[in-house]
């Protein structure tokens, strides 16, 4: 068999890297990437070009050939197609919501049940419930979380701080529903029954949660004066009424059908297609709008015709090309992570840390600072969650400490800490989507900051920890 077509293993070299060789190779991604993006303000894409020369050269030293190289890069977005499926649809989800009038009618209803005062805290709560019953944090920030960065400008609120609750509430169902693919996948990759692993999570998401919730609904009380006068907001809703029609029993029919499906438990390509194709209907029937115009949006959708420059352009948001920055962004990191992750330089990097490990606390704290480093390597929560199982189970087993409690720390650390990295698919995807800088938003998803550090205490003090290998 040719080196072009042999399988990945029989590729591979057998020299592995020591722990100094992996380390310089991380850290000087990491330079680069940190020195090029905060000092010299050098485009993301390249700094991750280079990132790939630099760990394709340290490959190549420990005997990789350029093929293996190059099939580990491919094994790196192979493994991720399922996010970037996902990242082509939300594209289309988007633009086929704005044609249908259904973001509009959310925003036109919206303007008068979210004061000011309460909106951090509502939209928080709202953005829980949706990603719980859908389990997609994307399907939320694409769709109700649109619509709450609408709203929110409309009221003066920073949309930073706006992002940051969106993404706080979506991530806390992506990390707790039974129907998310990244709850499943850490339960079945530490081995663990799927609700024993969410029932681990409440011991430290519901805690957090409640500080987060708290927290939010203080900042909210800051902006109760923000207040829209009242003929603006009868301008904005006059304009929203005047460019599409707005009953809700019919624009929200695609949102419906969505969720619907999604807590029927279909995949979420068929959940999102099947309403993206419903949205269609209703802009070409309902809506009046030119069918020719309305499958171009599903490319790059027009703004809209309100005559309000800020609500034209949030609805003139999405379709597939409005996600090319981030999906080439996506997939060029994911060929990094690729090589980091088969090369071996993640893995002797991460094993040492572990062989050095005494204490319980310590031990947790090291498994979610190892998701975190994974997701900065690798560029995806997935590839992460499964190597770092993979890696920590048979510490978690000399501690007698259940499947669960390892399940939990490892979405601890890679679920809730991809969104806040710029180059991963997630952080790409919420930048994109919300229209705010991942280093924008980050200092305000709480949830994701907070929930780790809550963990690594209650695991210091002795609470929360499960015990006996299930």
């Amino acid at each position: 068999m040719t080196e072009r077509g042999a399988p990945l293993e029989e590729l591979v070299a057998r020299r592995a890297p020591s722990f100094l060789h992996a380390a310089f190779c991380f850290a000087g991604v990491l330079l680069l990437i940190s020195l090029g993006l905060f000092v010299f303000q050098v485009n993301l894409h390249v700094l991750i070009f280079l990132a790939l020369i630099w760990s394709g050269l340290h490959a190549s030293g420990l005997g990789y050939s350029f093929a293996a190289i190059r099939r580990m890069m491919d094994d790196g977005i192979v493994k991720a197609l399922p996010a970037i499926y996902i990242f082509l649809l939300i594209g289309m989800v988007i633009a086929s919501f704005m044609q249908s009038g259904t973001i509009a009618s959310l925003l036109y209803y919206g303007l008068d049940w979210l004061n000011p005062g309460i909106f951090l805290a509502a939209g928080l709560i709202l953005c829980s419930l949706m990603s719980v019953a859908t389990g997609t944090s994307w399907g939320t920030a694409g769709t109700i979380g649109i619509v709450l960065i609408g709203i929110g400008d409309a009221m003066g609120i920073p949309l930073p701080l706006v992002a940051g609750m969106i993404i706080s509430g979506a991530t806390f169902g992506d990390k707790l529903s039974p129907i998310s693919d990244t709850t499943n996948l850490a339960a079945m990759s530490a081995g663990t029954n799927l609700y024993r692993h969410i029932g681990s999570m409440l011991y430290t998401t519901i805690p957090t949660f409640t500080i987060v919730l708290v927290i939010f609904s203080v900042w909210g009380m800051q902006y109760r004066g923000n207040t829209l006068p009242a003929n603006h907001i009868d301008e904005i809703r006059a304009a929203l009424s005047g460019a599409y029609r707005l009953d809700l029993w019919v624009t929200l029919l695609p949102l419906l059908l969505m969720f619907g499906l999604s807590v029927k438990r279909y995949a979420a390509e068929i959940s999102m297609s099947c309403s993206v194709l419903l949205a269609m209907l209703i802009a070409i029937v309902y809506q009046g709008n030119d069918g020719v115009d309305v499958v171009n949006a599903l490319w790059l959708n027009s703004p809209g015709t309100t005559g309000i420059e800020s609500i034209d352009r949030l609805l003139g948001r999405g379709g597939v090309y409005s996600m090319a920055w981030t999906l080439l962004l996506s997939i060029m990191a994911l060929a990094l992570g690729g090589i980091m992750h088969h090369a071996g330089f993640l893995r002797v990097l991460l094993t040492h840390i572990i062989a050095r490990i005494q204490r319980i606390g310590t031990l947790i704290a090291a498994t979610i600072a190892s998701g975190l480093i994974g997701n900065m390597a690798m560029g995806e929560s997935y590839i992460s969650i499964i190597l770092n199982c993979q890696l920590f189970k048979e510490a978690y087993r000399e501690k007698a400490l259940d499947r669960a409690v390892l399940s939990r720390s490892v979405e601890e650390g890679s679920t809730l800490t991809t969104g806040l990295i710029p180059w991963t698919t997630a952080g790409t995807f919420y930048a994109a989507t919300l229209a705010v800088p991942t280093l924008d938003y980050a200092m305000y998803a709480l949830l994701n900051l907070l929930n780790p550090l809550v963990s690594i205490g209650m695991a210091a003090l002795g609470i929360g920890l499960l015990r006996g290998v299930r």
